[in-house]
C-alpha cells in the first residue's frame, strides 16, 4: 500500500508497510497511478501510450525500470509483515498509571471532557494518601519485569491536593529500591496554584510537567475560566514561563486545545512559541457534535488547511534558526516504535490504567465515568483480566476500516476511549479523529522530507530523482 500526496511543493510518496518516505517528479507521481505489483520486464505498452502524452516514453520506460527496482528493494508496494506480531498482542504488565489525585477542579473550561474535574459523577472527589498508595503498590506489584514506571498526577486539578501529591512521591522514592524499579512522575496542572515551593519540587521530582493554556488572552480566556467567571491566563502565564526557565525548558509541555472558536490555532502555537515556549501542544477538542464549540466534518477543511499553513511556518522558522516543536508533527521516521507498539498504541487497559480517588480502576482517564469500563478496584482486590485481555487485543487487525488505512502504523488505530466514547465500539474508529490524525500525519511526514530536500540541495544531491 502507498500513499502519494502533494504539498510544500513537494511529491511525496510514502509505503505504508516499509515506512519508506519518496520524493518523486512529476513523471514517477504519475507513474504510481498507472502500475502496481506484479510488475511485468518491461514497461507495459498501455502505460507507455498514456503517459507519452505528457511525458518523452524514453523517460517513461526509465522510470518504471526505477519503480521497479524500489519495488524489488522492498520500500515501494512493500508487503505487509507487521501481522504476523498481531499474536504477539496479547496481555504485557502494567507500566504506566493515571492518578486523579483530584477529582475536582478550580476552573470551569467549558470544554472539559472530565465534567470540570468530577468525570460526570456528581462526585467532587479528593484522593486521600492511603489510596494513592494502594494505587502504587498496585503498579509497583503488577509491573513484572519493567524497571521504569510512568505515573502522571492527573484532576481534575492535582495542585489542590499538594500534600497528598508530596507524600505519594516520597512514598514511591521509598520503595524503588526494594522493587528495582524507577518511577518517572509527570504531573498535568492548569497552573492556577503555581508557587514557588510547588514549582522546585515539581522540576526536582517530575519527569515531565503538562501545562494547560490555549494560546493567546481572548481564546484562552473564553473557555477556560474561573468559577467566578473570569478568565485565567493573567494568572498563569508568568508563572508557566517561570516554570519552564527552571527546568531549563526541558521535559515540558505548554498544552492547549483548539475548538470552533479559534480556527486559526496556528496564531496560538506562534503565540506559545512567542511567549518563551519551545514545546507546544494545541489539540482538537472532543466533544459531542451539538456543542456550539465542538468541531464537525464541516470543519475539515478549515483544520485541514490550518495545519498546512503551520507546517510551513514550522519550516520557515527552522530555516531561520527558530526551532520549537509542536507535539503532532514529531515523527520519527528512521526507526520509531517498536512493532507491537505501532500496532496498538498507548496501551490504554493493558499497560496503562487509570485510578480514581476512590480506587476504582478504569482502561485511562478518558473512561472514569464509564462503569462499562470499570476494570476493577483496589480495596476490594478486583481487577478484570478479561477486560484487560480484550484491550491487549485491540490492535489495528482487529479493527476492521484500520487494516485498509495508510495511516495505520502512525496512529496505531487511534484512541480506544474516542473510538468507544463517539461510536460505542474501541473496535470502530472515530472517523473525525481519523481525518484530522491523517492530515497531522502529511504535514509531519512534509517537514521531515522538506528538511531532507533543504539539506541535499545545499550539498549538490537531486532529490527528485526517484
Amino acid at each position: 500500500m502507498i500513499h502519494k500526496y502533494k504539498l510544500g511543493g513537494l511529491n511525496i510518496v510514502l509505503d505504508a508497510n516499509s515506512g519508506g518516505v519518496h520524493l518523486v517528479d512529476e513523471l514517477t507521481y504519475d507513474m504510481l497511478d498507472n502500475v502496481k505489483p506484479p510488475f511485468e520486464d518491461k514497461c507495459p505498452k498501455r502505460v507507455v501510450e498514456k503517459l507519452s502524452r505528457f511525458y518523452v516514453e524514453k523517460d517513461i520506460e526509465s522510470c518504471y525500470e526505477e519503480v521497479k527496482e524500489l519495488y524489488n528493494d522492498g520500500v515501494l508496494f512493500s508487503e505487509d509483515d507487521y501481522a504476523q506480531f498481531a499474536k504477539y498482542s496479547v496481555a504485557a504488565p502494567v507500566k504506566a498509571m493515571c492518578l486523579l489525585v483530584e477529582q475536582d477542579c478550580n476552573l470551569r473550561c467549558e470544554y472539559c471532557f472530565a465534567g470540570t474535574g468530577d468525570y460526570g459523577t456528581g462526585k467532587r472527589m479528593h484522593m486521600d494518601f492511603k489510596t494513592g498508595k494502594k494505587a502504587m503498590d498496585f503498579l509497583l506489584e503488577n509491573s513484572g519485569d519493567r524497571e521504569n514506571l510512568e505515573l502522571d498526577f492527573f484532576g481534575g486539578e492535582p495542585l489542590m491536593n499538594w500534600d497528598v501529591v508530596n507524600q505519594l512521591v516520597k512514598y514511591g522514592r521509598s520503595r524503588e529500591k526494594e522493587f528495582g524499579k524507577r518511577f518517572r512522575f509527570t504531573i498535568t496542572t492548569n497552573g492556577m496554584l503555581l508557587d514557588e515551593e510547588k514549582m522546585d519540587f515539581i522540576n526536582k521530582e517530575m519527569s515531565n510537567v503538562v501545562m494547560s493554556v490555549d494560546g493567546r488572552k481572548e481564546v484562552n480566556d473564553r473557555v477556560r475560566k474561573r468559577v467566578d467567571g473570569t478568565g485565567c491566563y493573567d494568572r498563569i502565564m508568568d508563572k508557566y514561563k517561570t516554570l519552564a526557565k527552571k527546568r531549563n525548558y526541558e521535559n515540558y509541555y505548554v498544552r492547549g486545545t483548539f475548538t470552533k472558536y479559534n480556527l486559526d490555532f496556528a496564531e496560538d502555537v506562534l503565540h506559545l512559541y512567542q511567549q518563551g515556549f519551545d514545546q507546544i501542544s494545541v489539540e482538537p477538542v472532543t466533544s459531542e457534535a451539538s456543542a456550539s464549540y465542538a468541531l464537525t466534518e464541516r470543519e475539515l477543511p478549515a483544520i485541514f488547511s490550518e495545519y498546512e499553513r503551520l507546517a510551513e511556518i514550522i519550516l520557515e522558522h527552522d530555516k531561520q534558526g527558530k526551532h520549537f516543536n509542536f507535539f503532532h508533527f514529531m515523527l520519527d521516521l528512521d526507526q520509531g516504535p517498536c512493532a507491537i507498539k505501532r500496532l496498538r498504541g498507548c496501551g490504554s487497559g493493558n499497560e496503562y490504567v487509570a485510578v480514581t480517588p476512590d480506587g476504582d480502576i478504569y482502561p485511562c482517564h478518558q473512561f472514569v465515568g464509564y462503569d462499562e469500563y470499570k476494570m476493577g478496584n483496589l480495596f476490594d482486590g478486583t481487577f478484570s483480566r478479561e477486560m484487560k485481555n480484550s484491550f491487549a487485543a485491540a490492535h489495528i487487525y482487529s479493527k476492521e476500516e484500520c487494516t485498509k488505512c495508510w495511516a495505520r502504523f502512525y496512529c496505531s488505530g487511534g484512541c480506544n476511549a474516542n473510538n468507544y466514547i463517539y461510536t460505542g465500539n474501541i473496535l470502530t474508529a472515530h472517523k473525525l479523529s481519523c481525518e484530522i490524525q491523517k492530515k497531522r500525519l502529511e504535514c509531519a511526514i512534509m517537514i521531515k522530507a522538506a528538511k531532507f530536500a533543504r539539506e541535499n540541495e545545499q550539498s549538490g544531491i537531486n532529490v527528485q530523482a526517484e
